[in-house]
């Protein structure tokens, strides 16, 4: 990680993906997606620089490799793998034996555009996982790793290594790492603020009152 991004990990964690999809929003940059969750109760909010993982049916030109397994090995504290399976729910691009890895190597966790399997092993291990669904039915012979560390597209969010990753139960939000200073610092305003107003709700205000746009903070605040 470089000399800033320890800053930013404890900031993103402070907020969480409504705030940095908000604070997106104001910006007009895309990166919150959908239909993505966590795939066991994993309560605490996962942050991270992207490592991203293309999965796919193998080419013929290209040399096959088990998805995941080489980016698990070169990745470690502050990395969150990233895997890009076209939303695929028919086959697992992650199980077990990788989240066992990944454990041991201090990586904070895996967002799948896709499904995974042997969800209560990474349960045990305390490994977040999150994806669109659990499968029995293994990669092994159906996909392979076509890329890793190149841009990928995951639920209609173009992410490339090193951008940010906020994963938590109400979804995944990707940050361009160009932009993360700004838009941490916006989220951080927006939490604020609603935490503000729901003052202003417990103090017995209007919630009609409470909730006009013009309580929400604008990009230029």
């Amino acid at each position: 990680m470089n000399d800033l991004s320890p800053h930013i990990a404890t900031r993103l964690a402070a907020v969480d993906s409504c705030a940095v999809s908000d604070a997106l929003d104001t910006l007009g940059l895309p990166g919150a997606t959908t239909g993505v969750r966590p795939l066991w109760d994993v309560r605490r909010v996962v942050v991270g620089r992207a490592r991203t993982i293309q999965a796919g049916p193998r080419r013929a030109d290209r040399p096959a490799e088990h998805i995941g397994a080489a980016s698990v090995d070169d990745s470690g504290d502050g990395d969150v793998l990233v895997i890009a399976n076209g939303g695929r729910l028919d086959v697992s691009c992650w199980g077990g034996i990788l989240a066992l890895s990944a454990s041991r190597r201090g990586i904070e966790g895996v967002v799948i555009d896709g499904a995974c399997r042997d969800i209560h092993e990474s349960e045990e291990l305390d490994f977040p996982v999150f994806g669109r669904a659990v499968v029995p039915v293994s990669a092994r012979g159906r996909i392979v790793q076509l890329a890793k560390d190149e841009p990928i597209e995951f639920g209609g969010v173009t992410v490339e290594a090193q951008d940010w990753v906020i994963a938590d139960r109400n979804g995944i939000v990707f940050i361009p790492a160009a932009e993360a200073e700004r838009v941490v610092g916006l989220a951080e305003r927006i939490a604020a603020r609603e935490a503000r107003m729901a003052e202003s709700v417990r103090a017995g205000d209007p919630v009609s009152e409470v909730m006009h746009d013009s309580k929400f903070p604008s990009a230029d605040e």
